[in-house]
């Protein structure tokens, strides 16, 4: 090799894909750059927060500069307009912040935190595995039932890291392989993040900056989780079954010695805990407050149902419920104050990013807003998209969300830099918002099973030891098929309305 190819050589090898953080900062950057160029024009609005059509007309310009860029995050976490240009954030302004959002972020890890400590969960995964024993294609199913369920309720992403090695020795040790394994899990929780019924780190946070209630379009979700687990599920017992009959027709057939050496030999007995009385408790406590989330956000009354109480919680109600039931589960676990503390703030710390990344977001949103081009971008969409019937609209909405999702893999940043110019497009179109709401969580869910720059696919494979090249000529057909789902479901959607 000369020394040309291997100075290029290193300079592949350091290459490494910029964070979420840095992409939206120089999105930040350009957007304000943008201000400067983009004509800045407004729309009449009516009670609802909705742009009339028609009414949209030219403005003076308030471009934004460097120091307005560098601010914006900060300006995007309290909500805060400076529209006379100027950088403090005590100027007041009627921008919807990140703060609540981020607030809930980080207790809902506090929460997920505490009971990920208890050993509740790994139990509960460890006795499935345990129960099922020889019965393959029941684990399979079963397993990725359980994930789906975790992604679907509060998007399941880095908390599935600690069961690969588990479920990757119970599956070699019945005759599969390691993608076998790894496919359980990640395709598991990611068709359950792609049909997030109540996910809110997804569905819950577009839909309050689309200005709906959470359970809006949720009919439309659980079609594509259901649909979804089923195909995947099909897939995965497809795949698993042929390589159990004929070892040689696996993906990763010439590591199958190495890997049963590495994952059947290297794991230490009593690595997972056993199921007991106080993680069956935990377990249940755990679930409840998801139903409790569900029962408090959901607007019955709007359904016609007196039954139930309407309660209209949203983040902050939401926010203490989280708090409160980490608190109780600590205790109930043994944990004791200062233990239950410590991972509640461990569980908050794994959260920061997430929070933090929202602020950052929102801050795009601050510099479109007082840069007065945001009505702008949207007329300019609405009038690319005028023509088209409701089923073609949702579906190019959808298709732009794929280039998006790679762009920016966050699923909380991608909500708050686009739904603000995405959710208006709906009533232009006449299609319901909550189905824009559906459009976005479903292809940056399907991104997010095949992107490099999402941890979690990058560490899966990792711990599986599958390259992303097995891994994406595999699961290639699969996201065609689950892509074919979404934009049909989308399409009924559209056709009916509501």
């Amino acid at each position: 090799m000369t020394t040309a190819e291997m100075a290029s050589d290193k300079t592949k090898k350091k290459f490494k894909f910029p964070t979420a953080f840095t992409i939206l900062v120089l999105i930040t950057f350009v957007i304000a750059i943008l201000t400067r160029v983009i004509p800045a024009g407004r729309y009449d609005y009516n009670e609802d927060g909705q742009p009339i059509p028609g009414t949209y007309h030219a403005v003076e310009a308030n471009p934004q500069y460097w120091r307005e860029a560098i601010a914006a995050p900060i300006n995007g976490m309290y909500g805060i307009q400076a529209a006379d240009g100027t950088i403090s954030i005590y100027n007041s302004g009627d921008l919807y912040g990140a703060i609540d959002v981020a607030l809930f972020i980080l207790l809902i890890g506090g929460f997920l935190g505490v009971t990920m400590k208890t050993g509740a969960i790994d139990a509960g995964i460890n006795s499935v595995v345990k129960k099922l024993g020889q019965r393959g294609r029941t684990l399979i199913t079963v397993l990725m039932i359980i994930f789906a369920a975790g992604g679907t309720s509060y998007g399941m992403a880095e908390e599935s890291l600690a069961f690969y090695p588990l479920i990757i020795a119970a599956m070699i040790a019945l005759g599969y392989d390691a993608l076998s394994a790894v496919a359980v899990i990640m395709l598991g929780a990611g068709i359950g993040t792609i049909g997030s019924t109540i996910n809110p780190f997804s569905t819950g946070i577009a839909s309050g900056i689309a200005g709906i209630p959470l359970a809006e379009g949720i009919v439309y979700r659980i079609i594509i989780l259901i649909a979804g687990a089923a195909i995947g599920i099909w897939y995965v017992m497809r795949y698993a079954g042929k390589v159990q009959k004929d070892p040689s027709k696996s993906a990763v057939a010439d590591m199958k010695e190495e890997n049963e050496k590495h994952f059947l030999g290297g794991r230490e007995s009593g690595e997972a805990p056993e199921l007991t009385g106080k993680h069956k408790l935990i377990l249940t406590l755990f679930l409840l407050s998801f139903v409790a989330m569900i029962v408090g956000v959901i607007p019955w009354s709007d359904l016609g149902i007196t039954a139930i109480a309407t309660r209209w919680w949203w983040f902050g109600e939401l926010s203490i419920l989280f708090m409160v039931m980490g608190v109780v589960i600590g205790f109930v676990s043994g944990m004791g104050e200062e233990g239950t503390v410590n991972a509640f703030i461990d569980g908050c710390r794994d959260m920061m990013g997430v929070a933090l990344v929202v602020a950052v977001a929102r801050g795009i949103s601050v510099i479109m807003t007082n840069g007065l081009i945001i009505d702008t971008v949207l007329y300019w969409c609405q009038t690319a998209l005028a023509g088209l019937t409701s089923v073609a609209f949702i579906n190019t909405i959808f298709l732009l969300y794929i280039p998006l999702s790679f762009l920016i893999p966050s699923s909380s940043g991608l909500a708050t830099v686009t739904m603000p110019v995405m959710a208006p497009l709906a009533s232009f179109a006449g299609v319901p918002t909550h189905l824009v709401v559906t459009a976005y969580q479903s292809a940056s869910g399907l991104v997010n099973l095949i992107t490099p720059t999402f941890a979690v696919v990058t560490g899966g494979l990792a711990i599986g030891r599958i390259s992303f090249a097995v891994w994406w000529k595999w699961v290639a057909g699969l996201v065609l098929l689950l892509a074919l789902l979404i934009m049909v479901v989308l399409s009924i959607g559209a056709l009916v309305g509501v």
